[in-house]
């Protein structure tokens, strides 16, 4: 569900499960074991890219509806435990978007240093309240950290999916590339960040991000256990398997 990359010190680590990268159990707990390997296995930065015109398209609802609660808790502490990993990371992390990137998709590149999005006709943006989940906490809480307060509350609240444009213009990415160019810009921007003197850049880094080990330590203890309750609700639960019908009709 992975593929590797090696760019001379830059990992890419490329998202590859068809067709539209949905973060299933199996895929989360992958990533999290590729990016915690990634430094010692010589990688001095990664990229976290998509296939051309699909970066993620979140959650994969109809494989997480078939869960029960122990699963599902299971699967949301594996989900936590990798956005901490990303937004952790020793080594900087560029996602490249390489195209839609809906709710989870959104979510991955938000833990990221730094976000190149494909610009053309895609969306991307924290939709979650549009399909019936409160976005969590540490979710908001990094969300808030990347683009400020108000931002943060539009974006959000209203479940919107905005253009790249919009995505660049409200702080929720940080630069754009044409699509083909979007992983070798991410790529730059990692060579850009190792050129610089390295005890200097990975100190200043790490002060700068020690504030998402305050967010996952105050937050993520009770956000597991919230997030399986709200899953398992009638609310959430009729706009997810109303989703899903809609999704399968679509196929048809």
């Amino acid at each position: 569900m992975l593929k590797k990359h090696d760019h001379g010190g830059v990992l890419e680590i490329q998202l590859a499960r068809p067709p539209v990268n949905a973060l299933n159990p199996a895929l989360v707990r992958e990533l999290r074991t590729a990016v915690e390997a990634a430094p010692g296995a010589g990688a001095r930065a990664i990229v976290l890219s998509g296939t051309p015109g699909m970066y993620s398209g979140g959650l994969d609802v109809p494989e997480l509806l078939q869960l029960d609660r122990a699963g599902m808790q299971r699967f949301w502490q594996d989900f936590f435990a990798l956005l901490r990993t990303l937004a952790l990371s020793p080594i900087p992390i560029a996602a490249a978007i390489t195209g839609h990137s809906p709710a989870g998709g959104a979510v991955l590149a938000i833990f990221c240093d730094h976000r190149v999005a494909a610009d053309g006709k895609f969306k991307l943006g924290l939709n979650e309240v549009r399909v019936g989940l409160p976005v969590p906490r540490v979710i908001l809480g990094a969300l808030t950290r990347l683009v400020g307060q108000r931002q943060a509350e539009r974006l959000a609240v209203l479940g919107l999916l905005v253009s790249p444009q919009e995505a660049l213009a409200a702080g929720l990415v940080d630069q754009l590339a044409a699509p083909e160019e979007t992983v070798p810009a991410a790529i730059a921007w990692c060579r850009e960040t190792l050129a610089l003197p390295p005890r200097a850049m990975h100190a200043t880094r790490a002060a700068l991000r020690a504030d998402f080990k305050t967010l996952f330590d105050t937050l993520g203890p009770v956000t597991h256990e919230e997030m399986t309750q709200v899953w398992f609700s009638d609310e959430s639960q009729g706009v997810l398997r109303a989703l899903v019908e809609k999704l399968a009709a679509k196929k048809q």
